[in-house]
């Protein structure tokens, strides 16, 4: 239940913390603040909320390393807030590791139903909501630990980049639109494409390896997205230019083009 919800707000304008804290905790969510970069990190491990809302203009160090941080140790979902609006900032948000990213000026209506989603996303209780483990042709997708595995590696995703994957693979040779995809992943029809094709980027280069590859992700122009097995026969004309996985260039960084495709390969453990 929503009152059970542990949110840490990281802002340092005091006066929108303090509003936005009233807020949230109006929509019976246990709020803990923090004003400053330091204080946020000192905050996280205390306190190991369930989800941090998190501005990316702070003092003592800011939102990016603060993201940096969290994610180089845990999943606790994300949500991004900033004024910024830069599309080199937004991709490097989520290639940090943001689940979601709100623009500022912000409806406090649309924070709390993209706050509801990201839970919806990552809550694995009750069981029943839980989606099953599956295996497509050595490929295997943990739900409850946000884990792909192939043959003897395995990778850790975040809860957005998991669904994602997730839903692609189970649809494996069936081109996915990006509607269906928004509806999946974030809960409602309609989002922001460039925030999709930064997840599928970060996605990707995540998950290259040396080796064999189980499948490619690819784009298909106007449509949406579609995983296929190796060797599987393309049922939609889509141009496809594998990444090489030992020979990474400054081309990855880029977010894709809508006929970029990547192989999807397992990353080393660790």
């Amino acid at each position: 239940m929503d009152f059970m919800i542990k949110i840490l707000l990281v802002e340092d304008d005091l006066d929108m913390l303090d509003l936005t804290a009233y807020v949230l905790r109006r929509e019976r969510f246990v709020v803990m603040e923090a004003s400053d970069g330091a204080a946020a990190l000192r905050r996280w491990r205390a306190d190991r909320p369930d989800l941090v809302v998190l501005d990316l203009g702070l003092p003592s160090l800011d939102g990016f390393e603060v993201l940096r941080r969290i994610r180089a140790d845990d999943e606790t979902p994300i949500l991004v807030l900033t004024g910024r609006r830069d599309a080199q900032d937004i991709l490097r948000v989520f290639n940090l590791g943001s689940d979601d990213f709100l623009a500022k000026p912000f409806e406090f209506k649309e924070l709390i139903a993209r706050i509801r989603a990201i839970l919806r996303r990552v809550q694995t209780s009750p069981k029943e909501n839980t989606e099953p483990r599956v295996e497509v042709d050595g490929l295997k997708l943990d739900p409850e630990a946000y884990e792909v595995a192939w043959r003897d590696a395995y990778v850790r995703l975040t809860p957005t980049e998991f669904r994602i994957l997730y839903l692609l693979v189970t649809n494996a040779g069936h081109v996915v639109s990006a509607n269906r995809l928004y509806t999946y992943v974030w809960g409602s029809e309609g989002g922001d494409a460039n925030a999709l094709r930064s997840h599928i980027s970060h996605l990707r280069r995540k998950l290259e390896t040396t080796g064999e590859t189980p499948g490619t992700i690819s784009s298909v122009p106007a449509i949406g997205y579609v995983y296929r097995k190796v060797a599987q026969p393309a049922t939609v004309p889509v141009e496809t230019t594998a990444i090489a996985p030992s020979a990474p260039s400054s081309k990855d960084d880029r977010v894709p083009t809508p006929t970029a495709t990547a192989q999807v390969a397992p990353a080393a453990s660790g």
